[in-house]
């Protein structure tokens, strides 16, 4: 088990960018959807031009938090199931057709691309990792959180973010496909912000959760809706959210 504290947070999807929106969408929530895309009015033109939907969501959501009074030496953990797939099929397709790969597309594929762009825009000192952990990929990253705070980080941020599958790659999804990302201020269990208890143990009884959507959303509704629990199941894998009061 792990606690910490949720002490601010910024979000962003098609239709849901101001806190309240977000508050509001917790108490009944639906499925964003659209092709709405993030104005990133943070990064230079020169830099986000070169930025595709995905990233300048999760780079969004990091830069608000950013804007709140995040410690801009503090660690980031960027958290994605599925990373910018839509640039690596472009890149296989190319391969198919026997032609020449861009390297600039090439080094924008991996996973840790949109977290160094974050960096590199912001000018951030802070160390930061990518990581994907399946559907459990919100779990992983809070559990690396908590570990980089019993290391003497005083806050980290977490980047959690996600977008639709491309078509090729449609048949595998296994849940709700919206985009969205959400970023969480974390430090050490105290009073101030949100305290939250992550618990895993494959004797967890599981439920549903909200169906429409992809489970990492769902996490973010559980901290927004004030809801005293929240449990999940992936396989083997199970996990129980706790809110103190």
């Amino acid at each position: 088990m792990v606690g910490f504290s949720v002490v601010d947070w910024a979000a962003w999807a098609p239709g849901l960018q101001e806190r309240t929106a977000w508050e509001a969408w917790a108490r009944a929530p639906w499925a964003p959807r659209g092709d709405e895309v993030p104005a990133l009015a943070e990064v230079p033109a020169m830099q986000r031009r070169r930025i595709e939907r995905l990233g300048r969501m999760a780079i969004q959501a990091a830069c608000w938090c950013d804007a709140q009074g995040a410690d801009a030496s503090a660690p980031l953990v960027f958290a994605s199931r599925h990373g910018d797939v839509a640039r690596s099929v472009v890149l296989l397709k190319s391969l198919a057709a026997d032609e020449a790969l861009s390297p600039t597309s090439f080094g924008l594929s991996v996973h840790n691309a949109i977290a160094a762009f974050h960096s590199i825009a912001t000018g951030g000192h802070g160390n930061y990792l990518a990581i994907a952990g399946g559907r459990g990929t919100a779990e992983a990253a809070c559990v690396e959180a908590a570990g980089l705070l019993a290391d003497g980080a005083t806050e980290v941020r977490v980047v959690c973010y996600e977008a639709p599958l491309p078509a090729e790659y449609a048949g595998f999804a296994d849940e709700a496909e919206v985009p969205f990302a959400w970023c969480w201020r974390i430090v050490p269990a105290a009073r101030d912000g949100i305290r939250i208890e992550l618990d895993w143990d494959a004797g967890i009884a599981t439920d549903a959760g909200a169906a429409a959507l992809p489970h990492a959303l769902d996490v973010h509704r559980f901290l927004l809706s004030g809801d005293a629990e929240l449990r999940f199941g992936d396989g083997d894998r199970r996990w129980r959210w706790r809110r103190h009061a």
